[in-house]
């Protein structure tokens, strides 16, 4: 038994098959014992996650590729652009040659080029220099991990230190 979106069994872009989640379980609720029931709706549990993981992945992977088919000609008109520039740039030497003699035209225009080049660097350093941890990604994952069960991840820092000090 399968589920997606177009309703034939495969994810529409990746070919994947994503299996479901029975909703009756093959052994009747008065024979089992507590033991196993609660190990199957671990199972259960462990399984609807999964799920819905692989779920997630395929419809995020479908529209992330749709993205960056059409991003394409965004570089390639940036590309034109940016070859571009280098014409106008000579544009703007030959027209201060018409005042200036063209060894000075050609230097202002290099100079404003190192100058513009200069304020883009600073602009960019004062962003990348702001940039924080994101701390209430951090607070969530915290929250939950005193709520979930112990084999959900609450426990998880006591078998594994290093996600303690990555979460941290």
């Amino acid at each position: 038994m399968s589920f997606t979106q177009g309703g034939n069994g495969n994810d529409a872009h990746s070919g994947r098959t994503v299996t479901s989640i029975p909703l009756t379980d093959a052994n009747p609720i008065g024979s089992a014992s507590f033991g196993t029931l609660v190990r199957d709706a671990a199972e259960q549990m462990s399984t609807l996650v999964r799920a819905e993981v692989e779920l997630a992945k395929a419809e995020v992977t479908g529209e992330i590729k749709k993205g960056l088919q059409g991003s394409v000609y965004f570089i390639l008109a940036l590309t034109v652009l940016l070859f571009s520039t280098f014409f106008f740039f000579f544009f703007l030497g030959e027209l201060l040659d018409v005042w200036l003699a063209r060894w000075a035209a050609f230097l202002i225009v290099f100079l404003l080029m190192v100058v513009a080049t200069a304020a883009l660097a600073f602009l960019g350093y004062r962003r990348v220099k702001k940039l924080r941890a994101p701390e209430k990604t951090i607070d969530s994952l915290k929250q939950a991990r005193s709520v979930l069960p112990s084999g959900f991840g609450a426990g998880a820092h006591d078998e594994h230190p290093a996600l303690e000090k990555r979460v941290s």
